[in-house]
């Protein structure tokens, strides 16, 4: 059941009124992770049409975000949503991976928006979208946001149970690559899978097997 106040097209309508044609809700997934790939999803939305029951991705259940996903990809003009892998994150680092995912993901729409509404402070959507409004809680106030941000991380959910299949022993399937005390149990008995970040700090604190150490990323030049 959908909790908290619903989005609104507040946002949507100020940019419309401004002379936007097509604007793109923007969100990231994942960020957060030990493990697994970092997505971005894009939604860019009808101006006459809703559904109920759409929120911020986190004030939702797994179940409810599974019922909710089908109904909202329906809806949507176009969405997509664009994924770096857990390689990719260690090669490049966080920021300029959030920043090729997003590239993806607007690659990735059927539509070329002229405006994207995301989350935050930090930007991360310029230069893949022309004009770029970061709104504070843009994931709670903003449909578009909130779309793109159910779409990204049933996408990404899905994916890590599907990658749970062949490393059951770190229960992606339930944690989704977060960390938990059972991932970091696993951690300190298993050491890291395939798919953990190699760069992050955990591994200096949950991996204590010889020969298994933190990956150091050598500083380079941004891609972007």
């Amino acid at each position: 059941m959908a909790r908290g106040k619903a989005p609104t097209r507040k946002i949507e309508q100020e940019l419309w009124a401004h002379g936007h044609e097509t604007v793109v809700g923007i969100d990231e997934v994942g960020r957060g992770a030990w493990a697994g790939p970092l997505m971005v999803g894009a939604a860019i939305l009808p101006r006459d049409k809703r559904i109920q029951g759409v929120r911020d991705s986190k004030m939702l259940t797994e179940a409810d975000r599974e019922r909710l996903f089908d109904r909202i990809a329906d809806w949507c003009i176009t969405w997509s949503v664009g994924a770096v892998s857990q390689e990719e994150c260690d090669e490049m680092g966080m920021a300029d991976a959030q920043r090729l995912a997003c590239r993806r993901a607007v690659e990735g729409l059927e539509v070329v928006p002229d405006v994207a509404v995301s989350d935050g402070k930090w930007d991360f959507v310029t230069p893949c979208v022309a004009e770029v409004e970061m709104r504070v809680k843009a994931d709670r106030h903003c449909l578009s946001v909130a779309a793109a941000s159910i779409l990204a991380k049933v996408v990404r959910d899905r994916e890590m149970r599907r990658l749970s299949e062949s490393y059951p022993n770190w229960s992606f399937d339930t944690n989704k690559g977060y960390p938990c005390p059972k991932h970091k149990a696993a951690l300190q008995g298993y050491g890291p899978s395939a798919i953990h970040r190699r760069t992050w700090v955990f591994m200096d604190n949950y991996v204590r097997w010889p020969g298994v150490e933190r990956v150091f990323r050598p500083e380079q030049p941004t891609l972007f």
